[in-house]
């Protein structure tokens, strides 16, 4: 199948672009600029791995979600908090609706260039927080997207039951270089290893076995997960 592959330079994207190119033609690769903390660290990630596979890359500037969208994810929000990836307070990096938003664009655009299908990392790590990578939303999206087009363009989700560590491990098996991808919201110089996109990166090698060959600022205990009565988003 001809796709199209969501790739924002995070480990997750990056090895979906890699599953997708060894099972499928990848038609093209494109990323958002929205005007997230961490975007320039992230997009020159999924640039090099584009470049290196070969494959066209496409950066679409969404100006408007950092003016009108509300998220201390972008800068024009809040301090990035620190803390499990499942907490509470990590709904505070929400973009409200971004994978419509995203998914839209894309699937306008794999319609254009002739692709029958985009991939989006999408995984089971983000249900907690996220209500636009849950299975439900997913599944009316992609209805959404094969019913609205003439090509009946597939929403493909190979990660969507699998956990950060799963997905780790099948990068690592389709030989993906992991330090060349950028996870921290922060944005920094380094990986801060503290906010829940830090701690959800270092389990995840943790849980995997695998070396993690990131430098992070910080790399002191991980928090605890958090309980089953705690509020979550």
């Amino acid at each position: 199948m001809n796709v199209v592959v969501l790739c924002s330079g995070g480990m997750d994207s990056v090895a979906a672009l890699h599953w997708a190119q060894a099972g499928h033609v990848v038609s093209a690769v494109i990323s958002f600029d929205y005007g997230a903390k961490h975007n320039p660290r992230e997009l020159p990630c999924a640039a090099a791995h584009a470049a290196r596979l070969g494959l066209r890359h496409e950066v679409v500037k969404l100006d408007f979600v950092n003016r009108l969208f509300a998220s201390d994810l972008l800068t024009s929000g809040g301090a990035i908090p620190d803390g499990h990836y499942e907490a509470a307070n990590m709904k505070q990096t929400v973009v409200p609706f971004r994978n419509a938003v995203m998914l839209s664009i894309a699937t306008g655009f794999a319609e254009s260039i002739g692709a029958e299908g985009l991939v989006i990392a999408a995984h089971g790590g983000d249900h907690a927080i996220y209500p636009d990578c849950r299975e439900d939303f997913m599944r009316a999206m992609g209805d959404a997207m094969r019913l609205g087009t003439y090509a009946g363009i597939r929403l493909l989700r190979p990660f969507i039951a699998m956990n950060k560590a799963r997905i780790a491990s099948e990068g690592a098996r389709l030989g993906v270089d992991f330090s060349r991808t950028w996870s921290c919201y922060k944005g920094g110089e380094v990986h801060c290893g503290t906010c829940g996109t830090c701690v959800e990166r270092r389990e995840a090698f943790l849980e995997a076995g695998l070396s993690d060959p990131t430098v992070y600022a910080d790399n002191g205990p991980l928090p605890a997960k958090p309980s089953a009565g705690q509020p979550r988003a």
